[in-house]
């Protein structure tokens, strides 16, 4: 291990530990090559970049990573130019997409603690800025994919090795500033098996009723995150504790006493594993379906199939509400269960259709005609007479 230095006001100040790629121990091979691609150029260009947040997590845990982000000092506007296959999202604060086919390697600038509020967060600043900037110290590691060293800012390997969940920013204003680190603290505890320490499982406990505030964008996008983890019925258990459920999934808070929930749960997450193993996705309308399945009420009034339909999509609904999940998944998976019961579901019943496999039939429609116009365009010689 050596110490990062600074420029101070005294002089040399010592601001960071690093580790080498033999005291990390951080396997290369679970390291995405698009990841240390992007890495590659964003540095050649002189702009310092690192792997960070949970990708860094799971790569000291021995976990292959779902997802690869990357920190730079490079301003999105910089990234963009050098990247074809990129573009800047957001408005709080901005951020760069660059796709790889089906991947997305995630790069935000290095944020600032300057002029920091809630309306513009489009600060800019330095890697010491930006490692205070982070939620938990778990997930303030830095990674150099390329010369293998690990950044320590915050003694964060010491809370690895305690395996504990230790908030960044004080707790009187983490939740306030953001309410879905509390879900997240949760969510971490779990998939780690690192403890939630006493004040932080009271802050947690106090803040809870501020998740009512969250986006239901946001909260659905983090229901899914923990429906497709493999490790949602435990996080579903210790999010009721918290009192949390209550407020993201009031409806299905109040089935928590029933054992169905969880059994559900752990089907769920059996089958998400195996997804895992054999590197498929679980379509997620099978993963709200199994959320909500074992108190799906049998109606005597259904008559028809498309009253059958129409009425367990609109308990789904309600069992789900506030998050709001695009409609073709909902109805996809009113469908599952319909077909779990023998029952034939009239194709008049589906109104939404996915829209990336809209997009595709449109893209194969399309590539007969050009076949046709190209064919049309080439001249045949006539034939010689003998």
């Amino acid at each position: 291990m050596f110490i990062r230095y600074k420029n101070g006001a005294d002089g040399l100040d010592a601001v960071a530990q690093v580790y080498s790629r033999e005291e990390n121990k951080i396997d290369p091979n679970l390291i995405d090559r698009n990841a240390v691609s992007v890495i590659k150029r964003l540095t050649g260009a002189g702009y310092e970049s690192y792997i960070v947040g949970g990708a860094v997590r799971d790569l000291i845990l021995g976990r292959i990573p779902k997802d690869f982000d990357v920190a730079t000092a490079a301003s999105p506007r910089q990234v963009h130019k050098l990247f074809y296959n990129s573009r800047i999202i957001g408005r709080r604060f901005r951020l760069v997409h660059i796709t790889y086919g089906d991947e997305i390697i995630e790069v935000s600038t290095f944020r600032s603690t300057r002029d920091h509020d809630s309306a513009n967060d489009n600060q800019f600043g330095t890697i010491e800025e930006d490692c205070t900037r982070r939620d938990f110290t778990i997930n303030s590691l830095y990674y150099d994919p390329i010369k293998g060293n690990l950044i320590d800012f915050n003694n964060a390997l010491e809370d690895f090795k305690n395996k504990k969940i230790v908030s960044l920013i004080p707790l009187n204003r983490t939740f306030i500033e953001d309410p879905v680190r509390m879900v997240r603290a949760v969510k971490y505890s779990v998939t780690t098996g690192f403890k939630i320490p006493f004040r932080l499982s009271m802050a947690i406990r106090h803040y809870a009723p501020m998740i009512g505030q969250v986006s239901s964008s946001r909260m659905t996008e983090e229901v899914n995150k923990i429906l497709s983890c493999g490790n949602s019925s435990e996080i579903f258990r210790k999010l009721n504790q918290y009192k949390l459920l209550v407020h993201i999934l009031p409806a299905m808070s109040v089935y928590t006493s029933f054992p169905q929930m969880f059994d559900s749960l752990k089907e769920l997450d059996q089958m998400v594993n195996e997804c895992k193993v054999a590197e498929t996705q679980l379509p997620r309308a099978k993963m709200y379906l199994a959320l909500v399945k074992p108190f799906i009420a049998k109606n005597e009034e259904w008559t028809t199939p498309t009253a059958v339909f129409n009425d367990i999509l609109r308990q789904i609904k309600v069992m789900l509400s506030p998050i709001t999940p695009p409609n073709y998944e909902l109805e996809m998976a009113a469908s599952m269960y319909m077909e779990s019961l023998g029952m034939k579901v009239p194709k008049s019943c589906i109104r939404h259709r996915n829209p990336a496999l809209v997009q595709k039939q449109q893209n194969n429609a399309k590539t007969p005609q050009k076949k046709r116009n190209r064919i049309k365009k080439v001249k045949t010689k006539p034939e010689r007479a003998d």
